[in-house]
């Protein structure tokens, strides 16, 4: 079995936290990871090379491995360029997650000039695309991909207000390879109905590990 198919009908859980974040630190995500593992996890996802480091060192578990980078005020950031996939393959995961969508990129680069570059100097690793929207997915398969995840759903400007799910399904239909729920799945209602819906995994990542999120929610709510 490979670790891809470790995963499959499974919970990956994102263990992340930002520089701007109470949470910050890898020895916290890594702990993080432990308990996710240990509540019945089968996959991590984690950015930053020195959270997955420590990661490593609390689970065996597949890991998808991203590095969010903001350069200047362009809005791709999930492993947006070579240096990130780079980085990203010296310390080795077992899926990269990149930007999939058909936003400019930081470098000038299309996603398909980048995926060249990638499957010509890593052609045995695994590459998973953060897309928005179906037709982004349809792109990112004719591309090479070997996953698409529904990861953006609602973060780019043309797709602001669709509902994750719906697009899920569409997503589903309009792909062969693998399809990971991800982005707003925040409840155990909402993942289990993306595997109803065809979803080869989900990723759940706020609604699990971020506490300051989840008490705003519970605040928000109260003070109605």
């Amino acid at each position: 079995m490979n670790r891809l198919e470790k995963v499959k009908g499974k919970l990956i859980v994102s263990c992340q936290a930002l520089p701007d974040e109470p949470l910050h630190s890898s020895y916290i995500m890594g702990r993080m990871a432990y308990a996710a593992y240990t509540g019945g996890a089968s996959g991590i996802r984690a950015n930053t090379v020195a959270d997955i480091k420590e990661i490593k060192t609390t689970v065996n578990l597949p890991i998808i491995g991203i590095i969010k980078e903001q350069y200047g005020d362009n809005n791709v950031y999930i492993t947006p360029t070579m240096k990130e996939v780079d980085a990203l393959m010296a310390e080795g995961v077992d899926i990269i997650a990149i930007d999939g969508t058909k936003r400019e990129r930081p470098d000038g680069k299309t996603l398909e000039e980048l995926m060249k570059e990638i499957r010509t100097k890593y052609p045995n690793q695994l590459f998973m695309a953060d897309i928005s929207c179906a037709e982004e997915a349809v792109e990112c398969e004719r591309l090479g991909f070997d996953i698409v995840g529904t990861t953006l759903v609602g973060y780019t400007e043309y797709t602001k207000g669709n509902d994750p799910l719906t697009e899920l399904a569409k997503v589903v239909k309009a792909v062969k390879i693998p399809v990971i729920g991800e982005g707003n799945i925040d409840t155990p209602v909402k993942a289990k109905k993306a595997l109803e819906i065809g979803a080869y995994a989900v990723v759940v990542g706020g609604a699990i590990t971020r506490p300051q999120q989840i008490t705003r929610k519970f605040v928000t709510e109260m003070e109605k």
